[in-house]
């Protein structure tokens, strides 16, 4: 339950930040045009001359359509535009968003299909989640999520904001991600001893990987450009935001919910192994929370490079047809950033094993009678 939690959450939280980047997006591509643009939702009147055409210079086709569209909101209000489509093909009664160019040269007109309009299926999917967190996790699950609230709002308020105004990513990064550590574990699990190592212990993996994620970054010469967002990123701050700095906050903020969830649960089953075994030393306690955490290990491990390989799943496909080769594929810097991503990811989950344990092993020992005595009084009432 912890890791779909984990996953919804990460799913939300896409969501969210892609919802919350679009301006950032939309300003960077305004200030690099020469042309005027607006966006402005539309929807489709009437859909023509569907066909499929050629795309010039290369063998493959493309589907092709004309489509009529009122205009319901921004400059052009209540007006009825015709152009061709060759994007996402849209159908009558699709309402999408409209890309408005005015050319500075001659003033002409241009109208093009920027995106379909997705938010009402993405409001819906997270009501859905929501509703399934309450309904299934109760008060834990209720926690969990404002926990997640919590996390956003850290992400978007204090690290986004800070990135912007040119601090650098490195420090803040890792500052909000301990926040969101802190935070989130309090929120959800309460404050204790427990919680408390499971903190500990997270915030300590972090800082051990985090070092190892900086030097591996630079060691690989990555850049930071791997994607449009990242080169519209540059050209709007005009150049003051530190992109190799971005990757690495990006990757230490990306391995908090695999730390989240291991370490929780390393914490809670030493708890539990004291509280069943009040003979046990700290020693034995430690060895058999170290076997539940190679279980937990084998399974993430997994899990986490499986979720990688779904979401790069076109760019595998493009260097399986690499002309140059595998090696080559692998080394540009788009797939190489996605490999460091993945190890460093894995590295502070089995870290987050020994360290968290040990820390609880030491933290929940002299206070196993005091819960065992606490648990027997509540049961005798």
């Amino acid at each position: 339950m912890d890791l779909d939690r984990h996953v919804y959450g990460a799913a939300v939280a896409s969501f969210f930040a892609t919802a919350l980047l679009v301006p950032f997006i939309a300003n960077a591509q305004v200030s690099v045009a020469p042309e005027q643009q607006t966006i402005e939702k539309a929807t489709v009147i009437a859909v023509a001359n569907e066909h499929i055409e050629p795309i010039p210079g290369t063998n493959t086709t493309e589907p092709d359509q004309t489509l009529t569209a009122h205009v319901e909101n921004g400059p052009d209000a209540g007006k009825t535009v015709t152009f061709d489509n060759d994007y996402t093909q849209l159908s009558a009664g699709d309402t999408f968003y409209l890309r408005h160019t005015t050319s500075s040269v001659d003033g002409t007109d241009y109208y093009s299909v920027s995106d379909p309009y997705r938010l009402n299926v993405l409001f819906g999917l997270a009501a859905v989640f929501i509703f399934l967190v309450v309904l299934f996790g109760g008060i834990q699950g209720i926690r969990g999520f404002m926990s997640l609230c919590g996390s956003l709002i850290l992400i978007f308020y204090v690290l986004m904001p800070g990135i912007l105004d040119g601090y650098s990513p490195i420090p803040v990064s890792i500052g909000v991600a301990s926040l969101i550590i802190v935070v989130g574990s309090y929120i959800t699990h309460g404050f204790n001893r427990t919680t408390t190592a499971a903190v500990i212990g997270m915030i300590a993996t972090v800082l051990i990987t985090g070092l190892g994620a900086f030097y591996v970054v630079h060691a690989a010469h990555l850049s930071g450009y791997n994607s449009e967002e990242d080169v519209y990123l540059n050209f709007n701050s005009k150049g003051t935001i530190d992109l190799v700095g971005l990757l690495f906050g990006g990757i230490m903020i990306g391995l908090l919910g695999v730390l989240y969830d291991i370490a929780i649960g390393q914490a809670i089953a030493v708890e539990e192994l004291f509280r069943a075994g009040i003979h046990m030393t700290r020693t034995q306690v430690y060895r058999r929370a170290i076997r539940i955490g190679r279980e937990h290990i084998g399974a993430l491990v997994n899990t986490l490079a499986i979720a990688y390989v779904g979401a790069a799943l076109p760019l595998l496909l493009v260097v399986q047809d690499s002309t140059y080769g595998i090696a080559y594929a692998i080394n540009n810097e788009i797939f190489a950033t996605e490999i460091v991503r993945i190890l460093i990811g894995s590295i502070g989950l089995i870290l987050a094993v020994p360290v968290t344990t040990l820390l609880a092993s030491y933290m929940l020992a002299n206070h196993r009678s005091e819960a065992v005595s606490s648990e027997i009084h509540s049961h005798r009432h």
